[in-house]
């Protein structure tokens, strides 16, 4: 299919990052498909709440695509590993977590440029940052630059001149600028689910990415409004 200028393929965990990156992509014009992976995590609370923001933001289209990661394993998210909890800024910068999941956003982001050339969409929306993030690799702008050559050169869209790009709007911002950002553009945090580790349906609150993420409203001066199982 011929690429289409304002169609967008999203990345989209239910999280708080993803979310405002599809806000993003839809201030610009783009018409969004969502794209949310069912890998074998720990649970299925982001999964639900990738389809409530997708009706929320009105997606033209929301595909929700199983892949059992538990399979490869080696990460607290697709297996029996304790998540970490409680760690410092400090401790959480230290090296990569157990909650890496191996390949996770090259095999997602090898899935959506598939997505995108079904559906003619010319952007990929990846809500990757690497300033509030445990170390990543694969959340790193290198790392986003060598996929989009690799896309350009492996696909057929890229090979006939319509190279597929990602966009990483949310790479070098702090959490809190995000949050400001969402803000900005109304997006719909109480939907959102950031945590690795939940209690039932409240996020545990003492997990890396809730601490990140209470501490970035903490710091853009903004009520989270979620409910956690931990105050």
């Amino acid at each position: 299919m011929i690429p289409t200028a304002k169609r967008a393929v999203v990345l989209a965990s239910g999280g708080l990052d993803s979310t405002v990156t599809a806000a993003m992509a839809k201030r610009e014009g783009c018409e969004l498909f969502f794209l949310t992976m069912a890998y074998g995590q720990r649970h299925m609370v982001e999964v639900e709440r990738a389809r409530q923001v997708a009706a929320a933001l009105g997606a033209a289209h929301h595909l929700v695509m199983n892949l059992d990661l538990r399979a490869i394993g080696g990460s607290a998210l697709t297996g029996s590993a304790a998540v970490p909890k409680d760690r410092t800024g400090k401790e959480r910068g230290q090296d990569i977590p157990i909650t890496y999941v191996p390949g996770r956003n090259l095999i997602f982001l090898s899935i959506a440029a598939a997505h995108a050339e079904v559906v003619g969409a010319s952007f990929i929306y990846f809500g990757a940052n690497v300033l509030d993030y445990s170390g990543y690799p694969d959340c790193r702008p290198e790392f986003i630059r060598a996929f989009e050559e690799a896309v350009k050169e492996g696909t057929k869209a890229g090979t006939e001149g319509n190279p597929i790009q990602v966009k990483t709007p949310l790479l070098m911002l702090t959490k809190a600028e995000i949050i400001r950002r969402g803000i900005d553009l109304h997006v719909p945090f109480q939907l959102t689910h950031s945590c690795y580790d939940p209690v039932g349906d409240l996020a545990c609150g003492r997990c890396d990415s809730c601490a990140i993420r209470r501490e970035g409203f903490a710091q853009a001066g903004v009520v989270d409004p979620i409910t956690y199982a931990i105050t």
